[in-house]
C-alpha cells in the first residue's frame, strides 16, 4: 500500500483497523478523481481514462447518497472535510 493511501486511511478511518468504511472509500476515490482530472487536462484524447473517471465519480456519488441516508451527520462532516460541493 502506498504511503499516500495509508495517510488518507489514517485520516478518515473510524476505528483502528478500518479500511472499508464509506468515509475511507470516499476519501480514496476523491484522491484518484483529482489525479485523473489533472491527467485528462494534459491528455485530452484519453477516453479510456475518462470513462474510468466517470465511473469513479458515480461510485463516490452513490457512497455519499448511502452515507446521507444512513447518517446525515457523518455525510456533512465528510463533505466538509473533503471540500466537496453540496
Amino acid at each position: 500500500m502506498s504511503t499516500a493511501k495509508a495517510v488518507l486511511i489514517e485520516q478518515f478511518r473510524r476505528e483502528v483497523k478500518d479500511t472499508g468504511s464509506p468515509e475511507v472509500q470516499i476519501a480514496l476515490l476523491s484522491e484518484r478523481i483529482s489525479y485523473l482530472t489533472t491527467h485528462l487536462k494534459s491528455h485530452v484524447k484519453d477516453h479510456a481514462s475518462r470513462r474510468g473517471l466517470i465511473m469513479m465519480v458515480n461510485k463516490r456519488r452513490r457512497l455519499l447518497d448511502y452515507l446521507n441516508r444512513r447518517d446525515p451527520d457523518r455525510y456533512r462532516e465528510i463533505v466538509e472535510r473533503l471540500s466537496l460541493r453540496k
